[in-house]
């Protein structure tokens, strides 16, 4: 057996809300550096003048991770960290946290099992929720990320997080700290549907032909499927929102024309660039965050327990 045994209770709402965002922070933590070579992969090539002054080119997940700590430093991989963490705390909790909930409610009542349509209305409704209140952290986010901050081409803009928040509100109003909302409802949407039903369904398969029992492989496997299924399906939408959530004020009149953009001037397989980084990103992140996640709503239960408990 590995790690705490499933509580005699199910987790409450609370349980599952505090607990994935607490996961989703620690499985940020391990895998930002990996996020924001993700980043740097996806916007090469957007600006081709402003390419050619710059002397950092990035090739693969690798080269781009050692160009930046060449070029700006080890701290460069965590830039936008801060922002990172307050949107996992708010968009993992919600989307991750209120899933069952929301997927119990879609859920006719007296049926012993949730349909695929169900779960993935689930996903989207989630996922939705999500996006809309945790848009500008965001924005902020793939801002740090995607700045350079030494040498000859450094486009660093703000001093901090709370000053990156107050520059894009003063500067494109408060609409954009919401820019790119919409593609990123389309991302999460289907990224939640592909993470939370595609675990919900390997879980709940390994379970149900007693391959595995409910513990940490079974967690990792459907993790791990969790993670490529959701890259596979979500990276050119991905691809399109970081570069429509960076760009300056009239780059580009709508995500639709950014995408325009990108097939015209880079060809389709721009909608795949960084997907290695995204994969090992996602499929790492969901690995950690799931199997925290589970261990996280196994010890509040138990500390939940405890404190109900008369002796």
């Amino acid at each position: 057996m590995v790690g705490l045994q499933p509580s005699e209770r199910p987790p409450t709402t609370a349980v599952k809300f505090l607990g994935a965002g607490t996961a989703a922070c620690f499985a940020d933590l391990l895998t930002f550096p990996l996020d924001t070579a993700k980043v740097r992969l996806q916007i090469q090539g957007e600006n081709q003048v402003a390419q050619v002054s710059r002397s950092a080119q990035y090739r693969g997940v690798l080269g781009t991770i050692l160009t930046m700590v060449r070029t700006e430093g080890p701290c460069s991989l965590y830039s936008g960290l801060i922002a990172g963490l307050q949107r996992q705390m708010s968009f993992a909790s919600i989307r991750i946290g209120l899933y069952d909930s929301v997927k119990q409610f879609y859920t006719p009542k007296g049926s012993d099992h949730s349909s695929i349509v169900t779960r993935i209305l689930a996903g989207c409704t989630t996922g939705a929720m999500a996006v809309t209140c945790a848009q500008p952290t965001d924005v902020v986010k793939i801002r740090f990320q995607a700045s350079m901050h030494t040498g000859p081409g450094s486009n660093r803009k703000y001093s901090g997080t709370m000053d990156a928040y107050r520059t894009i509100a003063r500067e494109e109003g408060v609409r954009g700290l919401w820019k790119g909302v919409l593609p990123n409802i389309t991302r999460n949407a289907i990224v939640n549907c592909g993470e939370m039903v595609t675990y919900d369904i390997i879980k709940e398969k390994l379970l149900d032909y007693h391959l595995l029992t409910d513990n940490f492989p079974c967690h990792f496997v459907s993790a791990f499927g969790a993670g490529f299924c959701a890259t596979l399906v979500a990276s050119p939408v991905d691809v399109v929102k970081t570069r429509y959530m960076n760009s300056p004020p009239g780059q580009y009149h709508s995500p639709f024309d950014c995408m325009l953009k990108m097939v015209t001037q880079e060809g389709p397989t721009a909608f795949y660039k960084g997907f290695t980084p995204s994969f090992l990103r996602l499929g790492s992140w969901n690995v950690v965050m799931f199997v925290t996640y589970e261990q996280m709503k196994r010890a509040l239960m138990k500390v939940q327990m405890l404190r109900d408990s008369p002796f």
